[in-house]
């Protein structure tokens, strides 16, 4: 089969509750359901629409500044026999860590630690208009994310919109699990990936399905959740309100910063 160099991982990301703030990793088990321990939790809202249940930075911002990580991070990158399952065969499902083994804690915006079921978390995020009685925390196998398992987006789409709005952009804004370094240099040319397939590393495979539909959140500064429209402006009125493309995983395994991708052909 031919692959062509494409690029390489500039970094890794994710998130164990959705719309905290992430956490970068020097490696990730990327599996069907998208990299371990990416929105594992989310603060479901009762009062929130069926479609989308969740309490967000969309309507908090301050959400991006409570610090989630896993109290046993070790044991929450890959699965324990991830060498044996490979070893047997493609294909063998390996035995992915236990609820308890993917424990997360939170450091709120003071500075103050809690538990991910602590009931003082749920009312550190309620307010006036969002009782804590409204509020719970969700857990899931399977990630919680808006759209598609894998979310990509180059550091050249980054630089763009930047240089566009005269704007040193931090890249966490844009929540993506995998930034990429593109050889092309253009911005969103990621784009040019969408219906083809993408191999990461010695073994990963995603198929690009397709473009990333932007909300408020890559408006909010994630290191200090003030807003700036002018970013979600310039996307939705030079780029139909896309950046970043969304993928689903075909064949799992571990990535790496600063790992080859290739498009296969």
């Amino acid at each position: 089969m031919k692959t062509t160099v494409v690029g390489h991982v500039e970094s890794l990301w994710r998130y164990p509750v959705k719309s905290m703030r992430g956490e970068a990793l020097p490696e990730a088990f990327v599996s069907f359901s998208g990299i371990l321990g990416d929105r594992l939790y989310a603060v479901h809202n009762s009062a929130a629409p069926k479609a989308f249940p969740y309490l967000t930075a969309r309507g908090r911002n301050d959400m991006l500044l409570y610090r989630p990580f896993f109290r046993d991070p070790e044991r929450a990158v890959l699965p324990s026999n991830l060498a044996e399952a490979e070893a047997l065969g493609p294909g063998v499902t390996p035995l992915y860590p236990s609820p308890d083994e993917l424990a997360v804690d939170v450091e709120t915006p003071s500075g103050e630690v809690l538990g991910i079921d602590d009931p003082r978390l749920l009312a550190a995020l309620s307010d006036n208009k969002i009782p804590a009685s409204a509020l719970t925390i969700r857990r899931s196998d399977r990630a919680m994310t808006d759209c598609r398992p894998i979310s990509m987006f180059s550091t050249q789409t980054i630089r763009t919109i930047g240089d566009a709005l005269g704007l040193s952009l931090d890249q966490r804004r844009f929540r993506a699990n995998i930034y990429v370094d593109l050889a092309s240099g253009e911005g969103f040319a990621e784009d040019r990936y969408v219906g083809r397939q993408l191999r990461i590393g010695s073994k990963v495979v995603i198929a690009v399905l397709e473009r990333d539909i932007r909300c408020k959140m890559i408006s909010l500064d994630p290191e200090t959740a003030e807003a700036n429209p002018d970013v979600l402006k310039y996307v939705a009125r030079n780029h139909d309100g896309k950046a970043g493309i969304y993928a689903a995983v075909l064949v799992e395994g571990m990535v790496r910063a600063g790992d080859e991708i290739r498009l296969v052909d």
